[in-house]
């Protein structure tokens, strides 16, 4: 009987996520949000609908989940492509760091507690390239800002999960009880490049097996073996497996001769996992904690449009960027999605003192999605990007 209410539950939370994707399509939310939103329904503080034993299952879902996203976003950091475009290289760094920096900032300000202020400082610095790719075709938007968009929102995301799996791997260290934070840093430092090495090496026999094999169910049984065998691995190790598979990702982009084939067979059985994970975060979700956040959530809201503001800005400047471009492209660049949430769980669950982590980036996350892809399209709309075809 246990195995057939686990059975059922897998189904039940698979065809939510059917329901979901198009709910999410006409509510113009992100879809894992209402995946988070039906598991805590579905969790022991309303419904409790949820069989025994269900949560036991849960760290091996994400360990899954999260190598394959480190799998995808490895596929980003194509030196191929970041050689050709230098400007948006620089832009989505200057970003990136400016977010994170005045984030953190403001919620060790408010706070005191460094751990809270790094590690959403990273959180921060995640986007949600599809909404404003979407913004961009349903706009028919054209010009030097659109193409730039473009270029960064697709390396983005993976500048902030490589900056958020360096603040995790160092703090885990400092709340082990290292002597000192230097040595801290030397092991999480360790760790770190541990974890780089261990993904470039196995990425090497991937590329290489990648280039003679081929499309459709090979293809896919070597993509998942190999994601599978480096987290596993990494995990053994006591590495980051999340830099791990990003590593991995990254070399395949670069040396296999058929680079894009493994990523996209890989991306066909991605949306499964990341049902089943957020839906099991949505449950573990202690929602108890929301309402005395409103000070911090106001400070991270405006602390991270402050950054992606400046950052915008400084990096343009940097990158020797047209003055409209550094004007808007910061802005261009608040949506935030599922990448956030899935860092603030894996942050709640290496620190549970800090459970009011997800509460609150759940919460700013449904925000910034409301807010920022019509942001996005005024500021593609004053660049005059927009209006030549929005009138045909």
């Amino acid at each position: 009987m246990p195995d057939a209410l686990h059975l059922i539950w897998i189904g039940a939370t698979l065809l939510l996520a059917l329901a979901a994707l198009s709910l999410a399509q006409r509510m113009h939310v992100p879809r894992v949000t209402l995946l988070l939103l039906l598991g805590a329904i579905a969790g022991p503080e309303i419904l409790d609908l949820m069989p025994a034993g269900a949560s036991d299952s849960f760290g091996l879902i994400t360990q899954i989940t999260l190598g394959i996203v480190g799998f995808l976003l490895g596929e980003r950091m194509s030196f191929r492509d970041l050689k050709q475009a230098r400007e948006s290289l620089i832009i989505s760094l200057a970003v990136t760091f400016v977010t994170a920096a005045c984030v953190a900032l403001a919620v060790w300000l408010l706070t005191g507690d460094w751990a809270a202020a790094l590690l959403l400082g990273a959180i921060s610095t995640a986007t949600d390239p599809a909404a404003s790719i979407d913004v961009m075709k349903e706009s028919h938007a054209d010009g030097p800002l659109t193409r730039l968009l473009i270029q960064v929102v697709a390396i983005d995301d993976a500048w902030g999960v490589v900056l958020f799996s360096i603040v995790l791997v160092i703090l885990s260290w400092i709340a082990g009880g290292d002597e000192s934070p230097w040595i801290a840093l030397g092991h999480g430092s360790v760790e770190v490049l541990g974890s780089l090495a261990l993904g470039a090496v196995m990425g090497l026999p991937m590329a290489w097996l990648t280039g003679r094999l081929t499309p459709g169910e090979p293809m896919l049984l070597e993509s998942i073996g190999f994601v599978l065998l480096a987290a596993g691995l990494a995990h053994l190790l006591g590495l980051s497996y999340l830099l791990t598979c990003i590593a991995l990702g990254v070399v395949v982009a670069n040396v296999a001769r058929h680079h894009v084939r493994p990523f996209r067979s890989i991306e066909g059985i991605a949306f499964p996992f990341l049902a089943l994970f957020f839906f099991m975060a949505g449950y573990q979700l202690d929602w108890s904690t929301l309402p005395t956040l409103g000070l911090l959530g106001l400070l991270y809201i405006a602390a991270r449009i402050a950054g992606r503001l400046l950052g915008g800005y400084m990096g343009g400047w940097m990158a020797s960027s047209a003055r409209i471009t550094r004007r808007r492209i910061g802005a261009c660049m608040l949506p935030q999605a599922g990448v956030a949430l899935g860092l603030a769980l894996v942050a709640t669950e290496r620190f549970p003192e800090l459970s009011y982590l997800l509460p609150l980036v759940v919460a700013v996350t449904v925000l910034f999605e409301l807010i920022g892809p019509p942001i996005t399209l005024h500021e593609l709309k004053r660049a005059h990007e927009t209006e030549s075809k929005a009138h045909e």
